[in-house]
C-alpha cells in the first residue's frame, strides 16, 4: 500500500499590532513600550497548559517554551508554570493566581476555550497581555500560535482514504473526534469531513469527552456492537491518545489490519505505526510553535510590535484579526519516520525500536 507524506503550508497575511493602548492614555502619553523598556529582560511570564494525559505538553511544549523565553531574555525572565489537568475551573483559578502574581504576559493553552473567556478578560483588565497557545481561547487575546487545524483534519481524512483504497466502498468507518470544549477539535472534524464526506460511509461518530483514551475505548466498543465488526473498514481518530484506546478495543473484538489515524506523533503511536497497528499520525513540530509563543510573549511583555513575528491572522468569536503564527504539519507514516521525528530529534531510533519493535524497525530501515 502506498504511503505518502503530506506537508501543509499555512497561508500568510501580514498583520501589525499597535503597541499603544489605554495604559498610554492613563499615563499622560507614556507608552507601554517605554515603561517595558525600563524593565528590560526582567519580565515575568505565566505559562498555563491544559492537561498532562497527552505526553506532548510536559515532554515538549513546556521545556521548549521555557528554554526559548530564557534565550530571548538572557536568562533573566521569571517563568511561572501550572498545568490544569483537564480541569477548566482549576485553570480559571490558575489565571487568578497569575494576576495576583502580576505576570507581565500570559501564555495560555485553554482547557475550555469558551469558559476561559472571562478569565482572559480579567487578565487583560489587569494589564496582562494573553497569548493563546495551540487552542484559540475566547476573549481579548493579543496573539495566537497553533497549526492550521482544518488542514490537520483534512490530512488525516485524506490519509485514511488512501489507506482504505477500494475498501472505502465495502464498509463503514467510525469517526472519533475530540472534545467539544476544544475549538481545535471542531476544526479537525471540519477538515476530516471535507476529505471523507461522499467518499466513505460513516457508521458511527463521537465527540470524545476530554479527549480521553478510556472514553474513546468505550465509544469504539459501542460502535463495534452497533455496526458489527465485519463491517468496519477503518477508524478516524483525531489524536494518538484516543487511537491507543481505539486499537485496544479493536484487538479485543478480534479486528485487525484496518487503518487508524492519529495526531501528535506520540512515541507509543510511532511504535504502533512501526508495528502496523496504526496507519498514520500527524506530526506537528512543537519547536516552531513553542518558539513563536515565546517570541510573541516576550515582545508583548516589552511592549514591542508583533508584525515581524506574526505573519498570519485569525478570527475568534470574540476577537478579530489576531496576529498569529501558523505552523506546517506532516502526515507521518512508516515511510517517513526517519525524515521527521528522528531527523528533528524528537525521538532516537533506540527509543522507538525497543524490544518487540526492533524487527519491524529493521525491516523499515529506521535508524
Amino acid at each position: 500500500m502506498r504511503r505518502a507524506a503530506v506537508a501543509i503550508a499555512a497561508g500568510a497575511m501580514a498583520v501589525s499590532l499597535a503597541a499603544c493602548g489605554s495604559a498610554e492614555e492613563a499615563d499622560g502619553g507614556s507608552s507601554d513600550s517605554t515603561k517595558s523598556a525600563a524593565k528590560g529582560d526582567n519580565i515575568k511570564v505565566g505559562l498555563l497548559l491544559p492537561e498532562n494525559k497527552t505526553a506532548r505538553y510536559e515532554k515538549f511544549d513546556r521545556p521548549l517554551i521555557e528554554k526559548k523565553i530564557k534565550e530571548l531574555t538572557n536568562n533573566k525572565a521569571e517563568i511561572q508554570y501550572n498545568n490544569a489537568r483537564q480541569d477548566a475551573n482549576l485553570q480559571a483559578q490558575q489565571v487568578d493566581t497569575m494576576i495576583t502574581n502580576k505576570v507581565d504576559v500570559l501564555i495560555l493553552d485553554a482547557v475550555d476555550a469558551k469558559a476561559i473567556k472571562n478569565s482572559v478578560q480579567k487578565a487583560v483588565d489587569a494589564g496582562i497581555k494573553v497569548v493563546a497557545y495551540d487552542r484559540l481561547a475566547e476573549g481579548p487575546i493579543s496573539a495566537y500560535t497553533s497549526f492550521d487545524n482544518v488542514q490537520v483534519g483534512k490530512v488525516q481524512g485524506e490519509a485514511l482514504l488512501e489507506a482504505l483504497g477500494d475498501k472505502a466502498d465495502d464498509g463503514q468507518i467510525v469517526m472519533m473526534n475530540g472534545s467539544i470544549t476544544d475549538p481545535n477539535a471542531a476544526m479537525f472534524k471540519e477538515g476530516a469531513h471535507s476529505a471523507l464526506d461522499g467518499k466513505v460511509k460513516v457508521g458511527k461518530e463521537y465527540d470524545t469527552k476530554e479527549w480521553s483514551p478510556d472514553n474513546a475505548n468505550a465509544n469504539m466498543e459501542a460502535a463495534i456492537s452497533a455496526i458489527g465488526k465485519d463491517k468496519i473498514v477503518g477508524v478516524y481518530s483525531a489524536n494518538d491518545g484516543m487511537a491507543g484506546g481505539i486499537i485496544t478495543a479493536l484487538k479485543a473484538a478480534g479486528i485487525a489490519d484496518i487503518p487508524v489515524t492519529g495526531q501528535d506523533a506520540e512515541l507509543a503511536a510511532v511504535q504502533r505505526i512501526v508495528a502496523g497497528e496504526q496507519f498514520m499520525s500527524v506530526y506537528k513540530p512543537y519547536a516552531p510553535e513553542a518558539d513563536a509563543a515565546a517570541e510573541m510573549a516576550v515582545a508583548l511583555a516589552k511592549g514591542e510590535d508583533l508584525s515581524s513575528i506574526a505573519k498570519d491572522s485569525v478570527d475568534s468569536d470574540s476577537a478579530k484579526a489576531v496576529p498569529s503564527v501558523l505552523v506546517d504539519v506532516t502526515s507521518l507514516t512508516q515511510d517517513n519516520i526517519n525524515d521527521t521525528v528522528i531527523k528533528d530529534g524528537v525521538y532516537t531510533a533506540d527509543e522507538i525500536c525497543t524490544g518487540k519493535y526492533k524487527a519491524a524497525c529493521d525491516k523499515l530501515g529506521i535508524k
